[in-house]
């Protein structure tokens, strides 16, 4: 990814003062197996395997771009796997290795269109055949002030929805057709809508997608 899709220096300088609440919905992990293999891509300070700990899952690791995010997430969650993303969206991973994957306000960070699509076929790669993708994002909101900023950054991105925070950060909102054409090559079983606080602190919409993963050319499943 270019610097853009990743921006690294922003999330190190405000690694220790952001606050994300994309909520895990546990209903839908209800029937996965425990001793699942749970990857968060993008996990931040580890907020979201906490909750899956909680949840009595236990092979959980978290990747990011941010060493700055990890070292806060450590500091909670001293017992869990995390690394760092060198080069993403490549994962130290084999293919068909994981069996759960959450992707919780990554695509809001992630600006471009190949970068967006780079991200989510990585993430297939390394889906067992029948394993599940959890993604929640944020839609576009119809408030005044993000209708501003969007027309104001459009031209400079060219993509309306893309916008500059006031604290620097480059983000994305997106129309549900845009979520779901992310997600072309998984069979979508569930989604929902939610409303949550942004890290800046504005209420926003947004919404979640439980995916599942293609069967392989020899019919074996994931969780389920």
């Amino acid at each position: 990814m270019s610097d853009l899709d990743s921006q690294t220096p922003y999330w190190d300088a405000v690694a220790r003062t952001k606050t994300f609440t994309h909520p895990l919905h546990a209903p839908w992990l209800r029937d996965v197996p425990r001793d699942a293999t749970v990857l968060d891509y993008g996990c931040g300070y580890g907020r979201t395997l906490a909750a899956l700990e909680q949840l009595g899952f236990g092979d959980l690791s978290g990747v990011d771009t941010s060493p700055a995010m990890l070292s806060r997430a450590r500091d909670l969650h001293p017992s869990m796997r995390f690394a760092v993303l060198d080069a993403p969206p490549a994962l130290d991973r084999t293919d068909a290795s994981v069996d759960l994957i959450v992707l919780f306000a990554v695509l809001t960070c992630v600006p471009r269109d190949t970068a967006q699509h780079g991200l989510i076929a990585e993430l297939r790669r390394v889906l067992r055949p029948g394993g599940l993708l959890c993604v929640s994002d944020l839609l576009l909101q119809d408030d005044a002030r993000n209708r501003e900023r969007y027309d104001r950054f459009a031209e400079r991105y060219d993509a309306y929805g893309v916008f500059e925070t006031s604290d620097g950060a480059v983000c994305r909102h997106h129309t549900e057709h845009r979520l779901r054409s992310l997600l072309d090559g998984f069979d979508v079983v569930d989604d929902r809508r939610i409303t949550v606080s942004t890290m800046n602190g504005h209420e926003a919409t947004g919404m979640q997608f439980l995916a599942r993963a293609p069967l392989g050319r020899h019919g074996r499943h994931g969780p389920t």
